[in-house]
C-alpha cells in the first residue's frame, strides 16, 4: 500500500496527454482510458481527470489531462505497474505514440479544455484575468464576513481570507475566466500549438 504524502497545492501538477487513436479502436481506447482512471484514483496525490474526445471524425485525437499533488505522488503513479500495464494495451490501439506535457503553478489555471496547453498565454494576461477574478472574490469575502472577521486575530483572519480565496480560485472563478476570456488568452493562431 503506497504511504500517504502531504499535500502541498503549490507543487500541484497537471498532465495533458495527447492520443491519436486507430479507426475502429476508439471504444476499446476509452474503456481502457476509464480503467485508467479508476486506477490512478486510489493512488495517494491524485485530483481528478478529464478526457476530451475528438473534435471530429477527421482528428482522432483524445486529450486526457490529470491532475495530482506534487511531483513525488505523480512520480509513484506513472512507475506503478498497475499504470504501465495499461499502458501497454493503450499504447497498441494508438496510431502514433502518446505525447505527454506537464504544467504546474499559475498555468494550471488557465488549461483550456480542448486544448493542449503547450504555449500558455503571456504572463500580462494571466496576471490580469487573475486579477479580474481576485478583486470580485476578495471584495465579496470582505462584504459578506467582514465584521465577523474583523473580530479575528489577524493571522487566523489571513488564513481564512486566503484559503477562501485560492479554494474559489482554483475551482470556482479561473475555469470560467478562461473561458470567458479564452479568444483573448489564446488566439487563434496559439491554439493547438505542439
Amino acid at each position: 500500500m503506497p504511504q500517504e504524502t502531504t499535500t502541498d497545492q503549490s507543487q500541484a501538477l497537471t498532465v495533458v496527454i495527447s492520443r491519436r487513436v486507430k479507426h475502429g479502436k476508439e471504444q476499446e481506447f476509452e474503456a481502457l482510458s476509464n480503467e485508467m482512471t479508476s486506477r490512478a484514483s486510489h493512488f495517494p496525490g491524485y485530483l481528478g481527470a478529464t478526457m476530451f474526445r475528438p473534435a471530429s471524425a477527421d482528428d482522432p485525437e483524445y486529450r486526457i489531462v490529470f491532475k495530482f499533488s506534487d511531483p513525488a505522488t505523480l512520480s509513484h503513479w506513472e512507475q506503478s505497474p498497475r499504470r504501465l500495464d495499461l499502458l501497454q494495451e493503450i499504447e497498441q490501439l494508438l496510431v502514433t505514440p502518446s505525447e505527454r506535457e506537464i504544467t504546474e503553478g499559475i498555468v494550471t489555471w488557465f488549461t483550456l479544455p480542448g486544448h493542449n496547453p503547450v504555449l500558455p498565454p503571456p504572463r500580462y494576461k494571466m496576471t490580469l484575468v487573475s486579477w479580474l477574478a481576485l478583486y470580485p472574490a476578495v471584495t465579496a469575502i470582505f462584504f459578506l464576513l467582514g465584521d465577523w472577521l474583523a473580530t479575528l486575530p489577524l493571522p487566523l483572519r489571513t488564513l481564512i481570507v486566503t484559503a477562501t480565496v485560492m479554494l474559489l480560485m482554483s475551482y470556482v472563478l479561473m475555469p470560467r475566466m478562461t473561458r470567458w476570456f479564452s479568444r483573448w488568452l489564446y488566439p487563434i493562431s496559439n491554439t493547438n500549438t505542439r
